[in-house]
Order: structure tokens, then C-alpha cells, then sequence
């Protein structure tokens, strides 16, 4: 019998950005660190974090998560002037940033942002490689999905 991993190792998730698989072909993930200030990471431990409306840019050989909304806490320091939406530098080795910023600039790939989680007591984000879908690929996403509901109702309802 496997052991039972614990919530430490698979990681507790704090924001998802779900419209991204709404919006988008994902190609390829990727994880990547957060460079963050002590309050942000106070909020983050209190789940106050939002990817919705969030991108990942890549600027002079650096890749950074734009436009994440991070709230600060009420009990936050009386000195620090916290900005929630700005903009925060992404850990990657050189070579996956490379390799990233070929991908966007050649071949006309978009960076977003997936997922933020807790792994081994670090935040965390889960960034894509991804195409954007056009009106009539949203559309026929969304008959398949119903359609593959329809199909479990029935086998459930035998």
C-alpha cells in the first residue's frame, strides 16, 4: 500500500485562473517561483489572491506576472504602503526563460498564468505556453462539453 501524500508534497492551491481554459489552447506548463514582499506572502497564506484578469510578460530578458490582484491584509504594517496589482517578478532558470521568450516572440505564443499553490512552504505559479481560441472554437468546446454531460447522465441513469 502507497503511502498517503501528504499536503505538503502535493501542494495547497490558493488562486486558479479558470477562465484561461476558457480562452485558451494550452500548449505547455511550466512552474516558476514568485519573487514577493513579506505582506504579500502574509496575504497569500490567508487566500487573498486573484489570477483573473492576470498575464505574464516578458521584459529585457525577464518574465514577470502582471496585473495578479494580491489583498492586503487589514493587520498589515502601518509603514508599508502595499500596492496589490504590482507587477511581480517570476523565477525561472535562464534556459527555460530563453526557450519561453522563443516561443512568444517567434512563434506568437502567450504567457499566462494558470494556477498559484504552496509547495515544500514557497509560493508557487503554474504558468502556460498558449494560443488563444477564437469565437467558434469556444463554441464548439462548449457542445462537447455538454455533450459528454449528456452522455454520463445517460449511462448513469441505466
Amino acid at each position: 500500500m502507497k503511502p498517503k501524500k501528504t499536503e505538503e508534497e502535493t501542494g495547497r492551491l490558493i488562486a486558479q485562473n479558470r477562465r484561461a481554459w476558457h480562452d485558451y489552447f494550452i500548449e505547455q506548463k511550466m512552474e516558476a517561483g514568485l519573487a514577493l514582499e513579506g505582506w504579500e506572502v502574509k496575504s497569500l497564506r490567508g487566500g487573498r489572491a486573484q489570477l483573473k484578469e492576470s498575464y505574464v510578460i516578458v521584459n529585457r530578458g525577464e518574465i514577470f506576472l502582471f496585473g495578479a490582484h494580491f489583498s492586503p491584509l487589514s493587520s498589515a504594517s502601518t509603514h508599508v504602503h502595499p500596492d496589490p496589482t504590482r507587477t511581480r517578478k517570476l523565477l525561472l532558470h535562464r534556459l527555460e526563460i530563453s526557450r519561453l521568450i522563443g516561443a512568444v516572440e517567434r512563434k506568437g505564443y502567450t504567457l499566462i498564468p494558470l494556477s498559484l499553490y504552496w509547495k515544500h512552504g514557497r509560493a508557487k505559479i503554474e504558468i502556460a505556453l498558449a494560443r488563444g481560441k477564437q469565437q467558434h472554437d469556444k463554441r464548439a468546446a462548449l457542445r462537447e462539453r455538454e455533450a459528454n454531460r449528456e452522455q454520463e447522465r445517460a449511462i448513469k441513469a441505466r
